[in-house]
């Protein structure tokens, strides 16, 4: 026999039927619905939260916490030296161009400029940080940096 889309039958044993409750006692599976009886994993929308322990003490408030966080922490897109070697040589590169070009996911986060890589020809970096070792590498092309 040829197997084509008429004759396609799934598995055997590999389709069940879902298991049907409230339908009565004699389906086995009346009255309490497979729950137990009372309590509150019984009840509609009584169910407890993943993260819940029975009211003991939870485990993120057991656990130490350690360290500070800054609350006026500024977070930086990072672009490096590397990401600007398919720029046509002379171009202005800033945040439009970045994103046009898929180098960096947000036009509101600032973007700083770090010097892993090398670039061999002149390009105009504008953006808003780069480090001691991007600028001098850029410079040393013969281009420049520009702080927004």
């Amino acid at each position: 026999m040829i197997l084509d889309l008429s004759n396609l039958k799934p598995a055997p044993g590999s389709r069940k039927k879902s298991k049907r409750v409230g339908r009565g006692n004699s389906s086995g599976h009346g009255t309490t619905s497979g729950r137990g009886a009372k309590g509150q994993k019984a009840r509609s929308g009584g169910s407890v939260p993943l993260w819940f322990e029975g009211g003991q003490m939870p485990i993120y408030r057991r656990l130490p916490k350690r360290g500070f966080k800054n609350p006026f922490r500024k977070d930086f897109e990072v672009v490096n030296i590397r990401d600007l070697v398919d720029f046509e040589k002379g171009s202005v590169v800033d945040r439009q161009t970045l994103k046009a070009r898929g180098k960096i996911s947000s036009l509101s986060t600032p973007v700083k400029l770090l010097g892993d890589g090398d670039i061999d020809f002149a390009l105009t970096v504008k953006l808003d940080k780069a480090s001691q070792a991007a600028v001098e590498k850029l410079q040393k092309a013969g281009g420049s940096f520009e702080a927004l």
